[in-house]
């Protein structure tokens, strides 16, 4: 059987939900357990993530060398940053949008140097290696007009509806990526064609107009018509150079930029180019809104809009996760929202892998909101402090994210566990728990603060989108909840919710049975057996 996903100006066809189940469920158990080194809960270490950091290199304020002291003295362990990949924005007047168009330039990449960017980054990490320093970009696929300078209505779409791609290393993946902005992926198109042609055009004919000038003086003609040639090749000179100023680069975006009916096209694209790299791929502060209005004097105004669209996280595929808690309005964690529902596609097999979420600090500088690094952190269980054994956590979904309100003090997950058989078989975040027939579920979780004082929090339990239990007190808050109601033979996913003086917000553990491993897969750790 097939499901046919259907999105705003694209429908694609999937695979067969089993396939596709099947497929994802031991990719994340290959990605999760090894069969030679199948660890426990207590050899996992934890470590605290700055993730969505810009410094100098594009659009923040603090060189590398300062976000690496900083982040030291605030004593994280390592800090992801996601630099603008590329932040132009042109407009072309019509009928000639290439040759006759406007373009801005805001700090980044491109213009700062992939490669640049890279090996400061290392210099940098060899100077700091107590924390890790991990490279990434922050882009916009898409960007589109509407409306017009002459009606004052001119509105640029979704410049801020952005991509984080991190765990590259190769400036030449980061620089072909199909980003808006990015000249690398621009094509040519027949009007870019003319663009290119006609400035030389009319140089060509500006010089032999010259000519013919010096030809037209030796035979005594007036100084005055050379005089006025002179104007005249001079002028078309001037014309062919700003031509070529205006529609350089030569070429055009993947997808045109005036054209509103593109769906999610351009960001399905994006997100196959980056996975197909190696790259960790998450949506960015989905629920975040943008909306200035900028004035160009007597041309008019210019509003820049983005508008909350957590859809994206259902109605594009592949991509790892999305940013779920940062500093600003974010309902998409809450029971039974878009979360949930792309985790309920995953466990009805309707997705090959659910989607891990993050925190985001989303940090430019010091006097930013008064944000600083360790505003909103990402939680992560490692098995070693390297680079790659943090993004195979991030990957598998091995963390939570949690926002800290007050200086003085965060919430902290102690324990946030899933058992049945009696406690001999649990799993924890990120993780999946085999059963085998048994139904005597029991959830454990344990809360506490990094001040070890006093707080008062409401936590929610949630089971695959529903609302299980809520119950309140103050840390250290440690409570078990036996689960009586588990459906049989049916995938679940618990995850927590913790609200206060802050908030903290837990990926799932998954409940269900394991589908027919690979024969090289089958003396794998699925469950875990609690230590006597």
């Amino acid at each position: 059987m097939t499901i046919e996903h259907v999105r705003r100006g694209q429908i694609r066809k999937r695979p067969a939900a089993g396939s596709c189940f099947a497929f994802g469920l031991c990719l994340l158990l290959a990605l999760t357990w090894s069969p030679l080194n199948a660890v426990s809960a207590e050899e996992l270490v934890q470590l605290a993530v700055a993730i969505h950091v810009h410094s100098q290199a594009s659009t923040g304020v603090l060189p590398l060398e300062a976000i690496a002291q900083r982040a030291e003295q605030l004593g994280l362990d390592a800090v992801i940053f996601t630099e603008n990949l590329a932040l132009r924005y042109e407009y072309g007047l019509p009928p000639f949008r290439t040759l006759l168009r406007y373009a801005r330039h805001f700090p980044s990449l491109i213009d700062y140097g992939i490669e640049r960017y890279l090996a400061e980054l290392a210099d940098v990490q060899s100077r700091h290696p107590n924390i890790l320093l991990i490279p990434g970009v922050e882009a916009a696929p898409y960007a589109y007009w509407t409306g017009s300078l002459w009606n004052g209505d001119l509105t640029l779409h979704d410049s801020q509806k952005n991509l984080l791609v991190f765990g590259l290393n190769d400036p030449v993946r980061y620089g072909q990526l199909p980003a808006n902005g990015n000249p690398a992926s621009y094509h040519l198109t027949a009007e870019s064609m003319m663009a290119l042609m006609l400035p030389p055009l009319l140089v060509t004919l500006a010089t032999v107009m010259g000519i013919r000038d010096r030809q037209a003086l030796r035979q005594g003609l007036a100084a005055r018509l050379s005089r006025l040639r002179l104007a005249v090749m001079c002028g078309l000179a001037a014309i062919g150079a700003a031509l070529l100023w205006t529609a350089w680069p030569i070429g055009q975006p993947p997808y045109p930029i005036y054209d509103s009916g593109q769906g999610y096209r351009p960001y399905q694209q994006f997100i196959d180019a980056a996975r197909g790299t190696g790259g960790l791929v998450f949506w960015s502060m989905v629920e975040a809104r943008d909306h200035e209005t900028y004035s160009f004097g007597p041309l008019g105004r210019v509003t820049v809009r983005t508008e909350p669209h957590p859809e994206a996280v259902i109605l594009t595929d592949r991509h790892t996760g999305f940013g779920g808690l940062y500093q600003d309005v974010h309902r998409a964690v809450q029971p039974g929202q878009v979360w949930d529902q792309a985790i309920e596609l995953f466990l009805r097999g309707e997705r090959p892998q659910p989607p891990v979420m993050l925190g985001e600090i989303a940090f430019h500088s010091l006097d930013q909101a008064g944000k600083d690094l360790d505003q909103v952190l990402s939680i992560v269980s490692v098995h070693g402090r390297t680079p790659d054994d943090l993004l195979e956590a991030i990957r598998t979904g091995r963390l939570y994210a949690v926002e800290r309100r007050k200086k003085e003090f965060a919430l902290r997950l102690e324990t946030f566990r899933v058992e049945c058989d009696a406690g001999r078989r649990s799993a924890s975040v990120g993780e999946i728990l085999d059963p085998e027939g048994h139904r005597d579920m029991v959830i454990r979780a344990s809360v506490s603060t990094t001040d070890r004082q006093a707080h008062h929090i409401t936590a929610t339990l949630i089971r695959s989108g529903e609302t299980l239990t809520r119950f309140s007190g103050t840390t250290p808050l440690t409570i078990e909840i036996p689960d009586k109601t588990v459906p049989a033979g049916q995938w679940l996913a618990y995850r927590l919710l913790v609200e206060g003086e802050g908030e903290l917000v837990s990926n799932p553990v998954f409940v269900g049975p394991m589908p027919p491993l690979p024969s090289d897969q089958l003396t794998a750790a699925v469950v875990r057996e609690t230590r006597p």
